[in-house]
């Protein structure tokens, strides 16, 4: 098969179309015939020596594919709704630059209606991000102000309409007053130009000196104890690139006042792609739990505090402390049926939200968030991904997307 490889790290130039082996889906895989791949700045890093595929994962960049699944385990792609000769777009963990390409079922999602290949192949990585670590880790909620450092990158852009249509205010952050006005056409309600402006002061400004609830950064450095002092009173910082640096100063007295939450995330983390998923434990039965502690203060004659007087509700001939019991056990319920809700990674949510949020935009950046690149004799079409590639009969063709690939280096 054809395949992107890197020959050497450095410039774009180390980069040549070979041949290599067709890979064979393995249990809980399939393998994918790919019509596209999306580019992303990991795959620059990538180039450029400083972001190695973790061990296991194939040597050839690209994150993210969509095409038509070719084969795989049988019975993982039944239980994931998945058949032989449907469009799939992926989440991987590399290889995803050549024409056939294997891919956890479980990170497999249909192809939108009404999306060509290179639009799906832009979806996985940004939307899983974004997913992940503004509504997942960040805990986003309807009526929060989300702040998105670097709006005009493909993850900024994905960030901008996630929030929107899932009722945030969504505030960004950008380089040129070009990009703020775009990000603003997206759909976002307040653009910072970081060149001309302190995002700290203009945040507070734009939420009445209460600060961002969520802030997603992709910056770190020096930038972390700025998003600090722009976080709002319990707010929640997500980290998930260092492009400032690793080093940063942090005012910690201010993070016990306000009590912040500061999670981070890479994407090829350990056990990236490995069918690991986080499992959340069942909520206890807390009834039962109550009725067998007042049991046993029963039989061994201890006194019970604040004991609920009455018949117990279980048939016990003693009472228990029923009512209590049965309020904790379905506020616990109802609490873990949310969290499971909210680990569902992007699918079904970051659908809807697609469905939701694209019609309305205006022709510049709706639906398919288009843009053609005709310089250098590059051709395609961009939704989240920095940018997106074909494989084409005889023809590899790529796209750059809204926001910061070439600022950022190309693949």
């Amino acid at each position: 098969m054809r395949a992107v490889e890197i020959t050497s790290f450095g410039p774009p130039d180390v980069l040549r179309l070979g041949e290599r082996p067709q890979p064979v889906a393995g249990a809980g895989e399939v393998l994918i015939r790919v019509n596209a791949s999306g580019i992303n700045r990991p795959d620059v890093v990538q180039r450029q020596g400083h972001y190695a595929p973790p061990p296991g994962a194939s040597d050839l960049p690209g994150l993210e594919v969509a095409g038509v699944v070719q084969g795989g385990d049988a019975m993982a792609m039944e239980r994931a709704g998945l058949r032989l000769g449907g469009r799939v777009c992926a989440l991987v963990a590399g290889g995803g630059y050549a024409e056939w390409c294997v891919a956890p079922v479980e990170q497999c999602l249909p192809v939108p209606q009404g999306l060509t290949d290179i639009e799906a192949a832009s979806l996985p990585e940004t939307f899983f991000t974004v997913w992940s670590n503004v509504f997942d880790r960040g805990r986003l909620q309807r009526g929060e102000t989300l702040l998105v450092q670097g709006g005009g990158s493909g993850i900024g852009v994905t960030a901008i309409q996630l929030g929107r249509a899932f009722g945030a205010t969504v505030i960004v952050t950008a380089g040129s007053d070009e990009k703020c006005a775009a990000c603003l056409a997206l759909g976002a309600h307040h653009a910072i130009n970081y060149n001309t402006q302190d995002f700290v002061e203009a945040t507070l400004a734009a939420t009445n000196k209460k600060g961002a609830d969520v802030i997603l950064d992709m910056v770190g450095g020096k930038y972390f104890e700025r998003n600090i002092a722009a976080l709002a009173i319990e707010g929640r910082l997500s980290l998930i690139a260092l492009l400032g640096g690793r080093d940063a100063k942090i005012d910690l007295g201010l993070v016990l006042r306000k009590r912040l939450t500061v999670v981070g995330s890479v994407l090829r983390a350990p056990g990236f792609g490995k069918g690991r998923r986080r499992r959340i434990a069942p909520p206890r039965d807390l009834a039962a739990d109550r009725c067998r502690q007042d049991q046993a203060r029963d039989r061994f004659d201890i006194p019970a505090r604040r004991r609920r007087q009455g018949p117990c509700a279980h048939g016990n001939e003693r009472p228990c402390r029923q009512d209590r019991a049965d309020d904790l056990t379905r506020g616990h319920r109802q609490a873990f049926e949310m969290a499971d809700q909210r680990s569902a990674l992007f699918g079904v949510a970051a659908m809807m939200a697609l469905e939701k949020c694209l019609p309305a935009l205006p022709p510049c950046v709706g639906r398919k968030i288009r843009k053609t690149a005709r310089d250098e004799g590059r051709v395609g079409v961009a939704f989240g991904a920095d940018a997106a590639i074909g494989f084409g009969p005889g023809v590899l063709c790529t796209g750059r997307g809204c926001g910061s690939a070439e600022s950022q280096g190309r693949a």
